[in-house]
């Protein structure tokens, strides 16, 4: 019985999804950035209109080629909403660092989301795996699954701490082109070693035997089940 719930488990790598959605955010920085530097190299009047336009044209290509791909609307609406708030930032402070301010906000909400939810005990890695496996929070009754949840979640938390680390001095530095490498670089590559080594470090909570991320070990329906 353990053996063919091993065999059938997936990891988190499939479960959450592709590096897609990530690549696709950093398309529209790129044009942000090369937009900037372009128009402010020729002397162009207003180069954060130009950069925050062209953020937003490639955001919306984007958009439209994900829907097309069979991408979620919700996630692909809010993507698109996330590039025009970033560059109505920059359009509103007339200093094209502040397209970056949007991003360095959310780093910072998401690591202290996602610390406090470990915590209390509602990791929220254990809240979105949960959610795609369609199981809501019955994971939350076996103790060794919550506690993977929780030693993989601070590996994201720590992400989120690295990008501010990286982000917070260039935006001090009004360093524009470094940021956005920055932002690009630590996009979905790091996003990916997230990932990689969030199963390792669940599946060292796990007990040999586990049912693992689709079984949850409820204590009292094992006898039911049998």
């Amino acid at each position: 019985m353990g053996s063919r719930k091993e065999t059938a488990e997936p990891g988190l790598a499939e479960v959450l999804g592709g590096r897609g959605g990530a690549v696709d955010a950093t398309v529209p920085v790129v044009a942000f950035v090369a937009a900037f530097t372009v128009a402010d190299a020729s002397a162009w009047a207003s180069p954060v209109a130009w950069a925050g336009g062209a953020a937003v044209l490639v955001g919306a290509v984007v958009a439209v080629v994900r829907l097309v791909r069979g991408g979620r609307p919700r996630a692909v609406l809010f993507g698109l909403l996330g590039v025009a708030v970033a560059a109505l930032v920059a359009l509103y402070t007339g200093r094209a660092i502040d397209f970056f301010l949007v991003q360095i906000v959310s780093n910072a909400a998401s690591a202290l989301a996602w610390a406090v939810s470990i915590v209390v005990r509602w990791p929220l890695l254990g809240l979105v795996v949960g959610t795609v496996l369609g199981q809501r929070t019955r994971w939350r009754a076996d103790p060794d699954l919550l506690r993977g949840y929780q030693r993989a979640s601070w590996i994201w938390v720590g992400q989120y701490l690295v990008r501010l680390a990286v982000f917070l001095p260039l935006y001090a530095a009004d360093a524009v082109v470094a940021l956005g490498i920055a932002r690009t670089v630590l996009t979905w590559p790091l996003v990916a070693l997230c990932v990689a080594l969030s199963w390792p470090a669940l599946r060292s909570a796990l007990p040999p035997g586990h049912g693992g991320l689709r079984h949850p070990t409820v204590p009292g329906e094992d006898a039911h089940q049998e």
